[in-house]
């Protein structure tokens, strides 16, 4: 998930993989085999220049309290509408006029839905909302990837939260990461902003909020244009996978997740295929099985060690669900296949984890398991005792875990050494530079699901 050292107000932090940032110390070889190209997944020349801000609309109607209708099940919308007075006869094709306006059309504003009686139309507006969250900050990078800092009310948190939403384009498919949490309960001793708190959970309707969002400044509904000049991938849709990889552990906030993720995946509506979407956890076991039989999208580990004792260290919610479980629940996913394989994010700590024991661990660890072990150079943050693996032990360890007959795709980002002198640090809180972090985070997000 995302890891972007946020501050308390919430920007997005990866409890694990997004903590890992990528070694500078290393460029990839000027000459390699084709295997080794195959291998090596890129975001090429990620963020050249400085981010582009995009003037800022305040929506000081998202302070209200009126409920909104995204995020609300089928059966919720019912429910509110018959309390609403909507008769008993007309509910259900109401809930499905309305699904329709904001799944399939995505609409945000109650006025547009032309086949609602004008008088369904006011009723809506007094009592409910379907506005968008609040843009705080919009940045364009050169190679196309997009992220928006979003602000959402209070609820309890005492203050407005801020999460961001981060969308990567590729040749034939685009990207987007979305967040479960404001903030990250979890302490990987590896991440850069571990010991942030958690604010609050996010609720379905702000976990698709994000979605919608994107999906509007992408034209990715009927009748939008793209912005002009945006990189967009060569596809019908803009957006065509997203992974629940930003702030936060998804499966501590199981049951928003879970709403959320389907209807993003409803076929009568947003209609996103679930091979397309992915779920990334440090390994909450318990909601693992749950997410196998109740949501059944593609998983993604925050893996990081073969041995418990450095698991613990590295990934302390290890304590409570060690390896063993860990895997076994992997074992059980539903619908394991070559072609349906977990992701497992791997760190490469030098002299921790990258020895070619280690290797040899995790193959014999995921026996029998379909994946692809996606292996991520370290960049040391101010602070941290932890150093990148030499890219010379990187390869060699691919290179064994690829003979064993898994997919292991190093993820390097070009263009960092340029990266490095763009920017400038964040305060004293030592958080990465906004292009450093955008380029990482293309890098980490890029490439998970599937294509269908």
């Amino acid at each position: 998930m995302l890891c972007a050292a946020p501050k308390m107000t919430g920007r997005p932090c990866r409890h694990s993989a997004f903590q890992a940032q990528t070694c500078p110390t290393r460029r990839l070889p000027r000459q390699m085999h084709a295997f080794e190209q195959d291998r090596v997944m890129s975001i090429s020349e990620a963020v050249l220049e400085p981010a582009v801000k995009a003037p800022l609309v305040a929506r000081p109607e998202l302070m209200g309290t009126k409920p909104s209708l995204i995020g609300l099940s089928r059966e919720e919308m019912a429910e509110v509408l018959t309390a609403r007075g909507v008769p008993e006869r007309q509910v259900k094709m109401r809930v499905s006029q309305l699904w329709h306006w904001l799944y399939v059309r995505g609409v945000s504003d109650f006025d547009a839905m032309t086949n609602v009686a004008k008088d369904m139309r006011q009723m809506l507006k007094t009592h409910f909302t379907i506005s968008r969250p609040e843009v705080v900050e919009e940045q364009v990078s050169n190679d196309g990837t997009r992220k928006w800092l979003l602000r959402f009310p209070a609820r309890g948190a005492g203050r407005p939260v801020e999460v961001e939403t981060v969308y990567i384009p590729e040749e034939g498919r685009g990207t987007l990461c979305i967040s479960s949490q404001v903030g990250c309960s979890l302490t990987c001793s590896f991440c850069h902003t571990g010991t942030q708190r958690l604010v609050r959970n996010l609720t379905a309707e702000e976990i698709l909020a994000q979605l919608l969002l994107a999906r509007d400044r992408l034209g990715d509904f009927p009748d939008r244009e793209a912005p002009q000049g945006a990189m967009i991938p060569s596809s019908e849709r803009k957006v065509t996978n997203i992974v629940m990889m930003g702030m936060g552990e998804p499966l501590y906030n199981f049951e928003a997740v879970k709403t959320a993720l389907l209807i993003a995946s409803d076929g009568d509506g947003l209609s996103l295929s679930k091979r397309r979407i992915t779920l990334s956890t440090s390994g909450v076991v318990p909601e693992i099985y749950r997410t196998g039989e109740e949501i059944g999208v593609m998983l993604a580990i925050s893996l990081h060690a073969v041995r418990d004792e450095l698991r613990d260290m590295l990934v302390p919610i290890n304590k409570k669900y060690p390896l063993k479980e860990l895997i076994e629940a992997c074992r059980a996913y539903p619908g394991l296949s070559n072609a349906r394989r977990i992701t497992f994010e791997y760190v490469m700590l030098k002299d921790v984890n990258d020895s070619l024991e280690d290797a040899k661990e995790l193959v014999k660890l995921l026996k029998g398991v379909p994946a692809k072990i996606n292996l991520i150079p370290f960049n040391p943050w101010p602070g941290t005792n932890y150093q990148c693996s030499d890219w010379a032990t990187i390869e060699k360890f691919a290179d064994f875990i690829n003979q064993a007959g898994y997919a292991s795709p190093i993820r390097t980002p070009r263009g960092r050494d340029i990266l490095a002198a763009c920017g400038q640090l964040k305060s004293e809180s030592e958080r990465m530079r906004k292009t450093e972090r955008l380029a990482f985070e293309a890098m980490m997000i890029a490439g998970h699901g599937e294509d269908d």
